[in-house]
């Protein structure tokens, strides 16, 4: 009897399982019920889809299987489970006991675990928000098995079923509770679509600490806040202390602020621009040169001072301006102008066209039309008397023309001294922090720790990828969309873990892996080693006594390098196989 093979695509998932296996993804959720009967348990089925998120494919939870169709089950999540018992109804129970056990609660205790694994810093920390966009009512609340078309018509007609399901909350009072589903603000530009939100708070290197999912409709101004004040209750619990917060104008406010400095929070904000105090200060020092200090490259300015005198407490404000900034906003101004010149210039042509009674008359009407005139432009005008007879028919050959009327001629310029002026105020900004003292926080230090902000604002451009799991959210149910949020930022999670390490490893070693150029880079992304690791296979010899071979196929030394650098487990899950009795 000839040998059989079987091939099957690992790819890069041995690296997420063995990340989910280093923080204990699965037996740390599986010890939150130990009597949980579930074939395969909620914590098994947690990392199945994980890895379905990070394989980038986009499934929709009754399509996993056939996602684990052609990879390596049993290596990935342990003997004894098939590719067929990672169905949708497995998977959906799993989304509904993630969200009865408190998805914020569930990733506090990974962020812990994940924070000693990979000796995490909470030095600095980055809070922020973001919108989903979802298709669909998302009105009603029956169950998943019950929502057909006939079973949502008749709840809508007959009004009860979100009734009922509020009395059901109502008397398991222990419950989380569920987030709602409608329109709000839209990070997205979608208005046209209801949406729900995510509350987010990274390290510094971006990796997620928290998560809360929101109503569509949250504030920034409350949520900012309360996961701020979360985050510092669950760090002093494990007993460790919490750095400084940064966060966009959202949460800055003088309630805020007095509740942060009241508890001992550090933190760095940008003001709203809506401020007025941070208006006028902004276009004083906008005014002057004097009292500015620059960055040895000279491509940042900053004038800064301390306000003692504000109703939360004393703040140092620091007003920023960058050459790169200024660059952007010269080319929106222009942009802008461009757009509004056609506009006024239409305006001011019909405005041409009308005739008044006297010079007065046409004078105050244009006034009228230019009472919301962009600043940056100049009307230059003169009203023209419109000379004619008062007789119709052929005058008088001793009839002298009189003004019948009077109209506007103007003509319109821009100024570009007052474009100028627009750019750098659009490119100024303000930011706040109650670190007063300068010589362990001096100002530039400061603006480069707020500059870090985009480090949460490209965890949110991760989630939010087409090829990601959540680009589309699959699920009817406001409690498993909250479970989604869990996977998705556990997604998150596991990612940067991998990315961090290896890039701190590249750097203690001085070693380096090529990017998609072939040059040699320190800093890679997880998403091009993903790549990188396509086409890596488990080649499977069956023989006819029982027995079986595996060969790991393709491994070059760049993935060896790799998986060297992340750790002997890593290589393990690569490079030792052996023959096993089937």
């Amino acid at each position: 009897m000839a040998s059989r093979y079987v091939v099957e695509h690992l790819h890069h998932l041995g690296i997420v399982a063995e990340v989910c296996r280093e923080i204990g993804v699965a037996d740390w959720l599986d010890q939150q019920e130990p009597g949980n009967r579930q074939q395969v348990s909620v914590g098994t089925a947690t990392v199945a889809l994980v890895l379905n998120g990070l394989g980038f494919s986009n499934r929709r939870l009754y399509l996993v299987p056939q996602f684990f169709a052609d990879k390596p089950v049993e290596h990935l999540l342990g003997p004894g489970i098939m590719a067929e018992d990672l169905n949708d109804d497995c998977l959906g129970r799993t989304l509904d006991w993630l969200y009865a056990h408190d998805v914020t609660r569930l990733f506090a205790g990974l962020a812990l675990r994940a924070r000693r694994a990979f000796g995490i810093e909470v030095g600095r920390l980055h809070a922020d928000t973001t919108s989903f966009a979802v298709h669909g009512h998302y009105a009603l609340e029956l169950p998943e098995g019950l929502e057909t078309p006939e079973a949502l018509t008749a709840a809508a007609q007959s009004g009860t079923a979100g009734a009922a399901a509020g009395d059901e909350d109502a008397e398991d009072a222990g419950a989380p509770t569920v987030i709602e589903v409608t329109y709000g603000y839209s990070r997205d530009h979608r208005a046209d679509l209801k949406q729900w939100m995510l509350a987010l708070v990274t390290s510094g290197e971006g990796v997620p600490q928290f998560l809360q999912p929101l109503d569509g409709n949250a504030s920034d101004k409350r949520t900012l806040l309360e996961a701020v004040q979360a985050l510092t209750q669950q760090l002093k619990a494990s007993g460790e202390t919490p750095g400084v917060y940064v966060a966009d104008s959202g949460l800055y406010g003088a309630e805020n602020m007095t509740r942060l400095n009241a508890t001992g929070v550090h933190w760095v904000s940008r003001v709203p621009e809506t401020s007025t105090a941070a208006q006028t200060i902004v276009q004083e020092r906008l005014a002057t040169l004097d009292g500015w200090h620059s960055s040895h490259d000279g491509t940042r300015h900053w004038w800064s001072r301390e306000k003692p005198d504000l109703v939360q407490g004393p703040e140092r404000w620091i007003v920023v301006r960058t050459q790169e900034g200024e660059e952007r906003a010269r080319a929106t101004v222009q942009r802008q102008a461009e757009r509004d010149q056609q506009t006024w210039e239409k305006r001011l042509w019909h405005l041409g066209n009308q005739t008044f009674a006297c010079a007065p008359d046409a004078e105050a009407a244009l006034a009228r039309a230019c009472q919301r005139l962009p600043p940056w432009f100049v009307v230059v005008s003169a009203a023209v008397a419109q000379v004619g007879y008062a007789a119709r028919g052929r005058p008088r050959k001793d009839a002298a023309p009189r003004p019948q009327g009077w109209q506007i001629q103007a003509t319109l310029t821009r100024d570009p001294v007052a474009l100028e002026r627009e750019a750098l105020r659009r490119a100024a900004f303000l930011v706040a922090t109650n670190l007063l003292d300068t010589d362990a926080w001096p100002d530039e230090a400061v603006i480069a720790l707020y500059r870090e902000q985009t480090v949460v604002e490209r965890g949110f451009a991760f989630l939010k990828d087409p090829l990601f799991l959540a680009s589309s959210v699959f699920v009817k149910r406001p409690e498993r969309i909250m479970a989604l949020a869990f996977v998705m930022t556990l997604c998150l999670l596991v990612y940067k873990l991998a990315e961090v390490r290896l890039r701190h490893r590249l750097a203690q070693t001085g070693q380096t892996v090529p990017d998609q150029k072939g040059k040699p880079t320190a800093r890679p992304t997880l998403r091009w080693l993903f790549q990188v690791f396509e086409g890596i296979d488990l080649h499977h010899t069956l023989h006819p006594g029982g027995t079986r071979a595996t060969e790991v196929l393709r491994l070059t030394k760049v993935h060896r390098l790799v998986l060297r650098l992340l750790g002997p487990a890593y290589e393990n899950g690569y490079l030792t196989f052996q023959e096993t009795a089937e």
